[in-house]
Formats: C-alpha cells, sequence, structure tokens
C-alpha cells in the first residue's frame, strides 16, 4: 500500500491538479481545487482566533456540505482546535432539538459555535439553554461574518502542528437527548484507522471518492471527507437530500476515470433499486466502482443482493461491496470483509449468549438471491496484522468465548478512542471503555475466519446511521399507553438480521395498541421490526437498585423464557 501523506499536511502543500466538486441544486457541481479550498481553510482558522479560538479548544459546526462548511472543518483543525460537528434537525420538534444540542454544548464547552443561516435560530436558542454567551457565528467569503475583510488572516495560518494525542474530534452521540455522549478522538486513532481504512478498500493514489453521506456522521466526515481529502483525492461530495431526490446522481459519479470508492448504509442500496429507472441505470457506466464501505447500520444482505442484480447491466460488481462493521467509539471502521462475500443463516430461535450458534446454511452473496427478512447474515471480515486492531467475543462475566459462539464484541487497539468527554461513561449494558478495551454492547460470533454481528443487546439500535437509545422512547410509550413510566419498556433487538424493538409492558393489550405502533413508525421510521411483550407486573427485569436490566430481558425474549403475550406490531 502507498504511504500515507500527513492528515492536514495538503493544507500547505495542496496538490494542484485535484479538487473537491459539490453537488449544487440545479443538477450540477461546483469545482472547488484543493489550494483554493486550502487557502480558504486557513483563512478561516486564522479569523476564528480573534474570536478566542485556541489550540485545544472546542469548535462546534452546525452546517450543511458545502464550501462554508468545509473551510470552518478544515480552518478549526489549522487553528489546532478540536472540532464538535453537530447534527442538523430531522424528525424530532424544534424543542426537543434545541433540547438535545443544548446537552452537546454544555458538556464540550466550545470557544466558538458556527452554524449556516438556516440553523441559526436553533443554534442560538441552544447556546441560551446551555449558558452560552453571544450567538452563532457564520462563514462569509471564507471568513467569520464578524471579522473585518482587511487584516492579517488574510494571509492565512500556518496549520498548527498538534501532538499526536490530542483531540482531534469531539464525536457525540445522535440519539439520546438526555445524556448525549461525546468520543475523544486523537489524531493518533485517526491516522491508525486511516491505515485500516485503506487497506480495507484497497486504496491507490489518484483513487476518487464520492459520498452523499452528512459531515456531522463518523463515516462521513471521516472516511469520505477527512481521509480522501488527506489522501488529495479528487472528492464529489452531496447532501443526504440530494440523494434521496436523485439517487442516480450519485451513481453517475462512479463512471471509468471519476470516483472509485464510497460508503453508504445499506438502506441506500434498496432505495437506489427501487428509485432509479431502467432508462436512466441504461446511461449510467458502474464499471468503474471498485469499493464501498457498506455500514452505519445492521448490514443487510437482502438489499445487497437486489442492488447487485439492479446494477449489473451498468457494469456493477459484487465485490466492490466491503461490509464493514464499526463505530466512532473505535474512530471508524473496525473490520471489512473482501469478495467473495460470506453469508449465512443461523439457527434465530436457538441464539443464546455464550453458547454455540447453529449455523443452518452458508452461501456466497453473488452465487444466492437473497430474499427480505429471510434471516441471513453476511460477513464483516477479520482485523489483518498490521491492522492496529484485535477483536474478542465475551461472554456474560467478560471471559472470551471460543469461535462459534455468541457474545458481545470487544475491540482492543491504536483506533480505541480517549474515552467520553467528561467522564460520561455508560453502564454495563452500553458501549463503555474497560481496562483500554472497548465493550461495544453489540452481540456477534466469529464463524469461517470472519465477524458476524447481530447488533445491539437491549439499549439502543442503528437507523440508517442514527443512533437511537431506546431509553428515551420509554417515557413516550408510557405516555401513549397511558401507565406509568415504571410500567413500560423498550429494548433493542435484532430480528432475523432486521434490527428492531420489543416494547414490554406490564399491562394487558388494550385499544392503545395501534397509538403506539404510530408513535413508533413515528420516531423509528419504516424499517424497524416491531414487537409486543404485554404481562404482569414483574415483567419487566431490574437490578436491585431498580434499573431496567435490558440486555437480560434481549435474552429472555430470544429464549421464549418470559410469562408474557408476544405480538407483531404492523
Amino acid at each position: 500500500m502507498p504511504e500515507l501523506p500527513p492528515l492536514t499536511g495538503w493544507l500547505t502543500d495542496p496538490h494542484p491538479g485535484r479538487g473537491v466538486r459539490l453537488a449544487d441544486d440545479a443538477g450540477g457541481w461546483t469545482y472547488v481545487p484543493y489550494p483554493e479550498l486550502a487557502a480558504a481553510a486557513r483563512r478561516t482558522g486564522a479569523s476564528m482566533r480573534p474570536a478566542g479560538v485556541r489550540p485545544g479548544d472546542v469548535v462546534c459546526l452546525l452546517m450543511p456540505t458545502g464550501l462554508p462548511a468545509l473551510a470552518a472543518l478544515f480552518g478549526a483543525w489549522a487553528a489546532g482546535a478540536t472540532v464538535s460537528p453537530l447534527p442538523p434537525p430531522s424528525f424530532q420538534s424544534d424543542d426537543a432539538y434545541v433540547e438535545h444540542i443544548a446537552a452537546v454544548l454544555e458538556q464540550a464547552a466550545p470557544a466558538l459555535v458556527v452554524a449556516s443561516a438556516e440553523f441559526d435560530a436553533l443554534a442560538a436558542r441552544a447556546m441560551t439553554r446551555a449558558g452560552l454567551p453571544g450567538r452563532p457565528h457564520r462563514i462569509t467569503a471564507g471568513l467569520l461574518e464578524e471579522t473585518a475583510p482587511e487584516g492579517p488572516w488574510n494571509e492565512g495560518v500556518l496549520p498548527v502542528a498538534p501532538p499526536p494525542d490530542a483531540i482531534a474530534l469531539l464525536q457525540f452521540t445522535s440519539g439520546s437527548t438526555g445524556r448525549p455522549r461525546g468520543v475523544r478522538v486523537s489524531w493518533r486513532n485517526l491516522a491508525a484507522n486511516r491505515t485500516l481504512q485503506s487497506r480495507l478498500i484497497g486504496w491507490r493514489d489518484g483513487d476518487g471518492f464520492a459520498s452523499w453521506l452528512p459531515l456531522h456522521h463518523d463515516m462521513g466526515l471521516i472516511g469520505c471527507c477527512l481521509f480522501p481529502a488527506a489522501s488529495q483525492s479528487d472528492l464529489w461530495l452531496m447532501r443526504p437530500e440530494q440523494f434521496i431526490r436523485d439517487p442516480a446522481r450519485w451513481l453517475a459519479c462512479f463512471a471509468p476515470g471519476r470516483a472509485a470508492h464510497s460508503a453508504a448504509p445499506s438502506f441506500a442500496f434498496a432505495y437506489a433499486a427501487r428509485r432509479v429507472r431502467q432508462q436512466r441505470l441504461a446511461e449510467l457506466d458502474l464499471s468503474g466502482w471498485r469499493s464501498v464501505c457498506v455500514g452505519a447500520e445492521a448490514v443487510d444482505p437482502a438489499a445487497l443482493s437486489a442492488f447487485a442484480r439492479f446494477a449489473a447491466p451498468a457494469g456493477f460488481s459484487p465485490d466492490a461491496y466491503v461490509p464493514s462493521y464499526g463505530l466512532a467509539e473505535n474512530t471508524l471502521a473496525v473490520s471489512g470483509a473482501a469478495a467473495p462475500l460470506l453469508i449465512l443463516r443461523p439457527d434465530w430461535a436457538a441464539l443464546r449468549v455464550g453458547r454455540q450458534v447453529t449455523v443452518e446454511e452458508t452461501a456466497r452473496l453473488d452465487e444466492r438471491v437473497v430474499a427480505p427478512g429471510s434471516g441471513w447474515l453476511v460477513g464483516h471480515g477479520f482485523p489483518q496484522d498490521g491492522d492496529g486492531v484485535t477483536v474478542r467475543i465475551l461472554d456474560e462475566d467478560g471471559a472470551p468465548v471460543p469461535p462459534g459462539r455468541l457474545g458481545e464484541i470487544a475491540v482492543a487497539g491504536t483506533s480505541v478512542a480517549a474515552g467520553y468527554h467528561a467522564g460520561r461513561g455508560g453502564g454495563p449494558d452500553s458501549t463503555r471503555f474497560v481496562d483500554g478495551e472497548l465493550r461495544t454492547a453489540d452481540a456477534g460470533f466469529l464463524h469461517g475466519g470472519q465477524l458476524f454481528v447481530l447488533g445491539r443487546m437491549g439499549d439502543s439500535l442503528k437507523l440508517r446511521g442514527r443512533s437511537v437509545y431506546v431509553d428515551d422512547l420509554d417515557a413516550k410509550v408510557a405516555a401513549v399507553i397511558g401507565l406509568d413510566r415504571d410500567r413500560a419498556a423498550v429494548v433493542a433487538l435484532n430480528d432475523r438480521g432486521r434490527a428492531g424493538v420489543a416494547v414490554f409492558v406490564e399491562a394487558a393489550p388494550g385499544p392503545w395498541r395501534a397509538a403506539l405502533g404510530d408513535l413508533l413508525r413515528a420516531e423509528l421510521g419504516p424499517e424497524p421490526a416491531l414487537t409486543l411483550v404485554t404481562g404482569r407486573r414483574g415483567l419487566l427485569k431490574r437490578t436491585t437498585s431498580g434499573k431496567l436490566r435490558r440486555r437480560h430481558m434481549w435474552q429472555l425474549l430470544q429464549e421464549g423464557g418470559l410469562s408474557g403475550a408476544v405480538s407483531r406490531i404492523p
């Protein structure tokens, strides 16, 4: 593999013949050469100094993908700051969004908040709620809006060279309103994970990248922006809503001579196969597409199978798929699979933590038509020598189990982040750092030398790259049912390879069932499987201190060891 240049070294030595193409809303692209982007970033970084930013300070960014966002991102790093990207509003109300962002700002204590015009009012409300003085700043003509147009910042700033253990990125979890946790990612972590990512995709100098993933998400920010820019790769960037409007626009980036690499959650492939018309597909040439890391949520082999069949006439090869397992607490990637992809179908009813997984059938993805809901899992590879990553599978007591047994995935190595900001760790059922090892709270097992991932064990699930913490749903579920909060609980699960939740209710089924389904679909969308468990007092399992034992409830549901009635919610 070629030697990798420093992550921000290009800011003083940009490639003169490469750059970033930013999608506009008219169907075209705006080309920004790397020398122009580097100058804008240096100017923006210099203009942050009069605003009070010093090396090591946190700069929060609330901006859509575009030149101002890139200038602010790389400008903050040029100034030696820690970047903390904030998610834009999504499904929640303005009040709920402001509450979440205020909780993030309280923890991050940023020296500067930069927001685009459309998010200015919400950011200002969140700053007030968090007790931060002033208002959000904006980027205008490559400078903070409040900066005089003439001054020493016009010469730019020489990028600060932070020590390897300095915190480059403060990545907050995106799903929890009450207790967001910021993952502290160092420059050493980023450099180590970049080496791993480059091996997974077979990166070569001159390869291009294309992405529609948002820059507040680790896969979009690190894997599809920071790493390609560090390699001075030609880069095509879209906003998520542009992909949703026209997924073929993303696909068109992979013609020979353009982009060779990308990343996306598996729902994107099912969506593209549904939305792109055959006439448009006939105009595309996907033969230049060498790799696409598939992650950010449970990888759905049915979606990959459907897209591979759909896109084959345009030259797409399923060998491009790199099903990947990763999480922000390990910077980005843990492992990824190489072609040919191994899929298997376990005996779902017999799955037990610590016990041998019964594999009913195995196959190659490219030799099998995988139907939705058929219970297949795809392999996620395994770390190799030189990746700087080790993976173990642990039982409920934290002891390692042999290959083939189900347990919690634990990760160690140079990509493991430097813990949570302000000591905001999780409980024993959530992702946590234990003696330098990352306990992921994800269930998985090893088979055929590969890691197979079932997903979260009780406390959260990933949907379209968004972490949803089920304890945020408990009060809403209890309210729609008409019960006290301590009589209803939501547990995350994997339903035959499909992310889902089970709602445990200490009551008999009632007319509230339809309203409960409406609530969950509004909160989670159409994809997750929904299960209802009703029963008497004692259905919800708790510790002696009264805390819910969600993982234990998940296990009892798997084993069929519950006294309640189990049914599906449409």
